[in-house]
């Protein structure tokens, strides 16, 4: 279920043909198509079904497009594939999803794609931002980034705002790192679109107690390009490698071992801003 309203759809009635990347000489045509803001660059997507148009409609802009997405029903059915890989190595069972929600992945998997060259990365993690500075917590799924975030929530209360829970973008360069709230924000649906100055990522382990120190770039570096976007394409995991290795010098990066406890919050703040 989508939490975007139905009016703000405008179905692509205009026919335009585009190229079907699985047979060049075959035209088809999108039912649907919108242009929407992510990361501050405008996006036109073309889609075979609305639900992606749907849960962007918050996003929606006027600007020309500088990038152009369309899906195929091929490209879906190789997306079910590569959903149930990344399942298994999260160590959850396969499951069958449905084509309109295969859809919205293939879309921003090819966002992410086209990102990379403007310098924004695709991550795998929650964002809350406290006092107008963005805290990223990543780890496996499952791990608990949602329910440590709550907290954050809980304990600042209305100092703290939700950026995205799931796949936030990051805008890598200038002299701080921003993070950008993204309609693809998870099964609880936490997300504004907004964007916050990024002040650290955190490597989230589950712990009795709660504790929290720095990472060195070396220390952190496998698990924020496990938690990053990238593909079979080794010039894709080479731009985002690099990307990884500049923002790990404009942001800290920390390791936080933590329980359910409210306290959990108290600590991971007090030692990201001592």
């Amino acid at each position: 279920m989508f939490k975007r309203q139905l009016c703000h759809l405008e179905p692509f009635r205009t026919p335009r043909t585009l190229q079907n990347p699985s047979n060049p000489s075959e035209p088809f045509f999108p039912m649907f198509s919108g242009t929407y803001l992510f990361a501050n660059i405008p996006v036109r997507i073309f889609s075979i079904y609305e639900e992606v148009q749907l849960m962007c409609a918050d996003y929606r802009t006027e600007q020309e497009p500088e990038v152009e997405v369309s899906t195929t029903d091929e490209e879906l059915e190789e997306e079910d594939k590569l959903s149930d890989e990344q399942r298994v190595l999260e160590g959850l069972p396969p499951c069958k999803f449905s084509k309109p929600y295969l859809e919205t992945l293939t879309v921003y998997r090819k966002i992410a794609t086209a990102f990379l060259e403007r310098s924004v990365l695709l991550m795998h993690g929650s964002v809350v931002a406290v006092d107008g500075e963005a805290y990223m917590f990543t780890a496996l799924s499952g791990t608990g980034k949602s329910t440590h975030v709550r907290l954050w929530r809980k304990f600042f209360g209305e100092r703290a705002v939700m950026v995205n829970d799931d796949k936030p973008l990051v805008r890598i360069g200038g002299e701080r790192a921003i993070v950008y709230g993204t309609p693809w924000d998870g099964k609880h649906h936490l997300s504004n679109n907004i964007a916050v100055p990024l002040k650290a990522i955190v490597v989230l382990r589950r712990g009795l107690e709660n504790e929290i120190h720095p990472l060195t770039v070396q220390e952190a570096f496998p698990t924020l390009l496990q938690q990053s976007f990238r593909t079979e394409d080794p010039m894709v995991t080479i731009r985002t490698m690099q990307l990884l290795s500049k923002l790990s010098k404009q942001v800290g990066l920390y390791e936080l071992h933590c329980n359910m406890d409210l306290e959990a919050a108290e600590v991971a703040y007090q030692g990201m801003n001592e």
